[in-house]
């Protein structure tokens, strides 16, 4: 007898996702950058850093829950997506206030942050890097890396709802597998009903009979073509 395959896969840490990585240098660089050039006492100080917590511990939890539930992980991994989106407002809006430049496409300057940030995932590298950059080359790299990330996060996004289409979550996977109706006398007229019925409710029928087997055949066509 084939063993059952588990409810609960075995997904591993989420400190190896690329993508949580990422966000965690967004939070190191955040955290620097909004402590050194905002005045104590903004209350942009916690936007930012809250905004770039919730990036990653968003990705941190999704991942975490999507071990029973992959509506909740595609739900948090949304959440941490917007985070993100509102963190790279507040970016944009220090350099345009201040009247600093946001590196353009055509900048060799952004096309090496994006090189840069699309190699190096360790925050500990930014941590040090950063030390020695204005802050408009901080702001713009963590642009940089926001936008990376963003994009990491789509593709997280369809490949879990593709996931959830197919197979749905632990819950919906338990209730597929104990939706199951075993119909005896089915070549008869009311095992015949019968099967229709629970067909139509979302069971997988399982058909017994004693004889007449053209006519157990003639069913199971007809509720394939009308159920799947």
């Amino acid at each position: 007898m084939p063993t059952p395959k588990p409810f609960l896969p075995h997904g591993g840490s989420y400190k190896n996702l690329l993508v949580y990585q990422k966000a965690e240098c967004i939070y190191d660089v955040t955290y620097y950058f909004a402590h050194k050039y905002l005045e104590k006492g903004d209350r942009t100080i916690d936007q930012m850093v809250q905004a770039a917590r919730s990036g990653k511990q968003n990705i941190a939890e999704g991942a975490a829950a999507g071990n029973t539930s992959k509506e909740t992980e595609i739900k948090l991994t949304n959440v941490a997506k917007a985070s993100l989106q509102e963190l790279l407002v507040d970016y944009e809006d220090y350099i345009r206030v201040r009247g600093l430049e946001q590196w353009q496409p055509d900048d060799p300057r952004l096309a090496q942050a994006k090189r840069a940030c699309a190699t190096h995932n360790d925050s500990a590298y930014y941590r040090k890097a950063i030390t020695q950059r204005s802050d408009e080359t901080i702001a713009n790299i963590a642009i940089t890396l926001i936008h990376q990330t963003d994009w990491m996060l789509n593709k997280l996004i369809e490949k879990l709802e593709i996931k959830f289409v197919e197979s749905g979550g632990m819950r919906e996977q338990m209730t597929k597998a104990r939706k199951k109706a075993l119909i005896t006398g089915a070549s008869g007229g009311i095992g015949q009903a019968v099967a229709e019925e629970m067909a139509g409710l979302g069971y997988d029928v399982i058909l017994h009979y004693n004889s007449d087997s053209q006519s157990v055949l003639g069913l199971m066509h007809r509720l394939e073509e009308k159920y799947g």
